[in-house]
């Protein structure tokens, strides 16, 4: 315990500032979402198609303790980062020497590519079920099996990403599985990927799988660049940024894969040889479930390589006798300074998304949130820009109808939700959005039918159901998430 301290300091000077961030992007879809913010959510977040239930109950009980103050969020996340540094070095001085464990375990601690998963509070799943892993993989080395499957499925139930970590205890530990337990643990984890999917195709917006709006092809021809991007910034950690550009040439995005490809092959070839290498072996195995073909909205989010760096952290420690005697220290300290001012740069949405528009100049999703962050007077004139980098993205004008409707220009708001209608007309939040306009304009029975058809897209949404018991209904939709 008292060689871990160190290992926790060096991760609270990396990330303490996370304490003053704020929310930022989907981490406000949680304060809208019944299943955190009702009392009902408490029993509801259990049902068929809710996923990750353990990390909504996490929220859960934040919202019950401090309401929508960020703090009490991002202390919770941090205290889940200072538990998988505590127990991944207590697990990897069971399979490598301490000083090597020591070492990888302060990489995972102050990474920078680990800003993401720490000050983002909607990747709190990413964090939970990587604890949970590492908790799994100690009491496998124990020989605990039963106990080891429970926490893989308490895993699974926080994020299901992890859904190959069993591999990666049988690379490891081939000589101590009992093969009925670890059969257990694979159909465990097959059991969540298909939860996974159904859930997903029959979630209005979920953002992955079906509802993701790209093909698993499409997305795994984007997933050579992504992964070539995680390994740049693994090596090299500079040009973070939450909205990273991975479109590349059909060619380019073939030799990814063939690099890739390449160094999984020479990983396993050379494993006897170079125990670093199984790790690298370990480490692709984990990144298998969000980086090959499973659809997510967000091509790359580098999030994702939380849970494979407790893999490569084990690497980097088998390798650091060949950095010399200081050559760890300086390359933690650098690290823990990059990592602090990456932290800075989440606290405010203003300063992330305006380094995002300077890292993807060519993407309008960051000026469009950075949009939020402005003041009305530069809102417009971000918005318009965005517009006219793609003038076909209904979302452009959505902020733009907001704009004018928070300003009172009821008229000009109804413009602007046409046309995001016109391009997304099945969108349930642009239909409530269309008829909050309409109220504005005293047009009631066109706004009550805006509403209603919000809620046969999207039964859910909670602004529409809020509109319509203010013009009166006395039955609305049910919703999972909060009807009985």
């Amino acid at each position: 315990m008292r060689r871990s301290l160190p290992l926790l300091a060096a991760a609270l000077l990396a990330y303490g500032g996370a304490l003053r961030g704020s929310f930022h992007f989907d981490d406000y879809s949680l304060l809208a979402n019944p299943l955190i913010t009702s009392g009902e959510g408490l029993w509801r977040m259990w049902q068929p198609l809710q996923t990750r239930p353990l990390t909504n109950l996490t929220l859960w009980l934040n919202y019950r303790l401090g309401g929508a103050d960020p703090i009490g969020y991002h202390a919770l996340n941090l205290a889940l980062h200072l538990a998988a540094v505590a127990l991944l070095f207590y697990a990897l001085k069971q399979l490598i020497p301490e000083a090597a464990a020591f070492w990888g375990a302060l990489l995972f601690a102050v990474h920078p590519i680990q800003s993401e998963a720490v000050n983002y509070v909607f990747a709190r799943g990413t964090l939970l079920s990587t604890v949970f892993c590492l908790a799994c993989l100690i009491f496998w080395l124990r020989r605990k099996h039963w106990a080891a499957i429970a926490l893989f499925a308490c895993a699974l139930l926080a994020k299901e990403e992890c859904v190959t970590f069993p591999l990666v205890l049988l690379l490891f530990t081939p000589g101590r599985a009992r093969w009925r337990t670890f059969a257990i643990m694979i159909g465990t984890a097959s059991l969540a990927g298909v939860r996974a999917v159904w859930s997903t195709a029959h979630t209005p917006g979920s953002g992955a799988g079906f509802t993701a709006g790209v093909t698993p092809w499409e997305y795994a021809a984007a997933q050579g660049a992504a992964l070539g991007r995680y390994f740049q910034l693994l090596v090299v950690p500079w040009g973070f940024t939450i909205e990273p550009t991975v479109s590349a040439p059909v060619m380019v995005r073939a030799l990814a894969w063939l690099g890739i490809g390449c160094l999984a092959a020479a990983a396993w070839k050379f494993r006897h040889r170079f125990p670093s290498a199984l790790w690298v072996v370990a480490a692709l195995i984990l990144l298998i479930p969000s980086s090959t073909i499973f659809p997510a909205t967000d091509l790359a989010a580098d999030r994702r390589m939380y849970l494979p760096m407790v893999a490569f952290a084990a690497a980097f420690g088998l390798v650091t006798p060949q950095l010399g005697k200081y050559g760890p220290a300086a390359i933690a300290i650098g690290l823990t300074i990059l990592s602090f001012l990456r932290t800075e740069t989440w606290r405010t949405e203003r300063a992330l998304w305006s380094e995002a528009v300077q890292r993807s100049p060519t993407h309008a999703r960051p000026l469009i949130q950075l949009a939020r962050a402005a003041p009305p007077s530069e809102a417009g004139a971000l918005l318009t820009q965005a517009k006219a980098l793609e003038p076909d993205n209904g979302s452009v004008y959505s902020e733009l109808g907001r704009l004018w409707l928070n300003s009172g220009r009821y008229d000009l708001a109804l413009g602007e939700f046409g046309r995001a209608l016109a391009l997304q007309p099945n969108d349930a939040n642009a239909l409530n959005n269309r008829g909050a306009a309409l109220l504005g304009l005293k047009q009631e029975r066109a706004a009550r039918q805006d509403f209603e058809r919000a809620l046969k897209v999207d039964p859910c949404v909670l602004a529409a159901r809020n509109n319509l018991r203010a013009l009166g209904a006395a039955e609305l939709p049910p919703c999972p998430a909060i009807e009985k």
